[in-house]
């Protein structure tokens, strides 16, 4: 069920970027496109990765509600 669910996001992330395109098919907004997902990917890759992995090993969190609220606990 995870590769279904794998699949259907990225079906559902070509058929939107997809239609972005035919409806606005100019250079700009390919590249504004591109740019866009490049920076959702590298700041998932920050949550899920860097974070657990470099600012603090030892815990495991299960999103980012949970992450910020253990940034808030962590604080008090």
């Amino acid at each position: 069920m995870i590769w279904f669910k794998a699949g259907l996001f990225l079906l559902i992330g070509l058929g939107s970027a997809l239609l972005l395109l035919l409806e606005t098919a100019t250079l700009r907004a390919g590249l504004l496109l591109g740019v866009a997902i490049w920076a959702f990917c590298r700041a998932y890759y920050f949550a899920f990765y860097v974070i657990e992995h470099y600012v603090d090993p030892g815990y495991r969190f299960s999103g980012l509600i949970s992450f910020f609220r253990h940034l808030l606990r962590k604080r008090s």
